[in-house]
This record gives C-alpha cells, structure tokens and sequence, in this order.
C-alpha cells in the first residue's frame, strides 16, 4: 500500500443571526454577550464531557451531557450543533455502536466548528 488518501473532514456551520440579534435585543447587549460567553464555554465544556462519557462507556450519562448541548445550542443559534447533538441522543437510544462513533466524532467538529464562528462574530455588530 503505497498511497493513502487522508479524507479532510469539512463541516459547515453558520449561527443563526436572528436568534443572536433576538438574544441581544430580549437582554441588551451586556446581558446578551454575558449569556453567549457563559454559553460558549459551557458547550466547550460538554463537548470534552460527553466525548469523555464515551470513551468510559457512560452511555446513559453520556446522553445527558449531549441533550444538554441541544438547549444551550439552541439558546445562541447554534442550529448545526444542536441537530448533531440530537443525532448523538438517538444513537445512543436505538444502541448502534458504529452510528455512534461517527456522529460523536461530527458533533466534536460541529462543535468546535460553532465555537470559532461564534467568536469571530465577536467584532461584528449585531
């Protein structure tokens, strides 16, 4: 075996601007940029959690900490991450290993993905 291709993986992620412009406008822009910045590192914080879950083969626990990412997600307009962390919980519940591997391994890209497109929003107005 002479050559061998290393597939890029390259995931697309975009914040959703009308929920940030809805956030800062419902807090003002104090309270909105304390919430994204609590909010950001709490999902920094549940992604190592629930990837470190599955190495301990915690499923059950593992599926909290992936829930919780879809409500945090969802509360700053990470739309990608909040589907992805939606397909982690159902492949927990319906058991597949494989399904899990892979979708675990997307939503630690969508995740990371969705952070640097949150903090290079930093400098544009909402």
């Amino acid at each position: 075996m002479e050559h061998v291709l290393v597939l890029a993986q390259q995931e697309v992620v975009r914040v959703d601007p009308d929920r940030l412009q809805a956030l800062y406008l419902q807090l003002g822009d104090s309270g909105a940029e304390d919430v994204l910045c609590r909010a950001m590192e709490e999902v920094a914080v549940r992604l190592s959690h629930t990837e470190r879950l599955y190495r301990q083969d915690r499923m059950g626990d593992m599926r909290k900490s992936a829930r919780s990412l879809v409500a945090i997600a969802d509360q700053i307009g990470m739309n990608a991450l909040a589907r992805v962390s939606t397909d982690v919980t159902r492949c927990i519940d319906v058991g597949d290993p494989v399904a899990l591997a892979a979708t675990l391994a997307r939503l630690l890209r969508v995740g990371e993905r969705s952070l640097t497109a949150v903090w290079d929003l930093q400098d544009i107005t909402v």
